[in-house]
């Protein structure tokens, strides 16, 4: 593993993935193109730093925005992969793509909502505290709704209760430094949760604090579904707790079980018996509730292994834009 180059002009590349975004991006590449110049013109990054957007298999004219970017100016760069795959997917695609070229990396998504001068902070972290990873985290959710703000904070209190370590109210935007991402592309799993993983590797780390802002355009692409299936991806993915909860609940419902024969047993020789039916009907419908739902949650952890066992790559990179050669 190479050692850390903390250089005090350091080439920068801001990774932004995008899945049909049209109707947001050409607001997002004026204002990631005012920050990059801005920091150019500092002294705080390389000329030589870029912009990255990853097309994730966009059905609208994304890519044709991205290949005209990329053609008007040398700071803009893309690529896009075969079809899509998913957001983690196409992120881990622009953070291998931009380590070949980069000294430290930021990923930022296209909607605008998270504050991009926060990115001024990171790199001065990077610099001066000598940080290989460094958080932007929200400082508060004024902006989002009753609903969206409730499930949010649900999720990350169950994730640190399943012992997965994450940072509270981060999602996706960070930076991490060129050595921080060598030993990220070490992680070989499918099921890629890089919230957790980025947590995992143990380099020095801070947080920037920023307020979030209103979706500029567009419409989220994380609705309640697929909120869901990244939560349960996460557990799923750093965590045995819920097979090992299960394990306990079917130690609870022996346990009860036992009782319940005792109590049957005492009633049976003390001539108390009496009709059943319900208790029955109730006993039948909850264990085997019970059963189906512990098979099921057995059978998401065995078809994680056999996703990871065919170890199939998690994107193809179709086409290029304005990118250098690799160093």
């Amino acid at each position: 593993m190479t050692e850390a180059n903390f250089s005090q002009c350091p080439v920068l590349y801001i990774v932004v993935p995008c899945y049909n975004e049209e109707e947001v991006l050409p607001e997002s590449a004026k204002q990631f193109y005012l920050a990059l110049s801005d920091m150019m013109e500092k002294q705080m990054i390389s000329t030589n730093s870029k912009i990255l957007f990853v097309n994730d298999g966009s059905k609208d004219r994304t890519w044709e925005f991205i290949e005209k970017y990329s053609n008007s100016s040398p700071v803009f760069s893309g690529i896009s992969l075969a079809k899509n795959r998913g957001h983690q997917n196409a992120l881990l695609a622009g953070l291998n793509t931009a380590r070949k070229h980069a000294d430290i990396v930021v990923s930022i998504d296209a909607d605008l909502q998270d504050d991009i001068h926060a990115i001024y902070e990171m790199v001065e972290k990077y610099k001066n505290d000598h940080c290989d990873v460094v958080f932007g985290v929200r400082s508060e959710r004024k902006t989002d709704t009753f609903f969206k703000r409730t499930t949010a904070q649900g999720f990350y209190k169950l994730m640190q209760w399943m012992g997965v370590d994450v940072i509270y109210n981060h999602a996706d935007y960070r930076l991490m430094s060129r050595r921080a991402l060598d030993s990220l592309m070490q992680y070989k799993e499918v099921n890629l949760f890089l919230r957790g993983i980025v947590s995992d590797l143990g380099y020095k780390t801070d947080v920037v604090y920023y307020k979030r802002n209103e979706r500029f355009a567009g419409e989220s692409k994380y609705p309640l579904k697929k909120m869901l299936a990244f939560a349960f991806q996460g557990i799923s993915s750093f965590s045995i707790s819920p097979i090992r909860l299960i394990t306990a609940t079917g130690f609870l419902v022996s346990a009860a079980s036992v009782l319940a024969v005792l109590y049957a047993l005492v009633s049976l020789i003390f001539g108390q018996v009496m009709p059943g039916w319900t208790s029955l009907l109730i006993s039948i419908w909850f264990l085997g509730g019970l059963q189906l739902l512990s098979i099921g949650l057995i059978g998401e952890y065995i078809g994680k292994i056999y996703l990871e066992t065919k170890a199939r790559p998690p994107y193809l990179i179709e086409k290029e834009a304005g990118l250098p050669k690799e160093m």
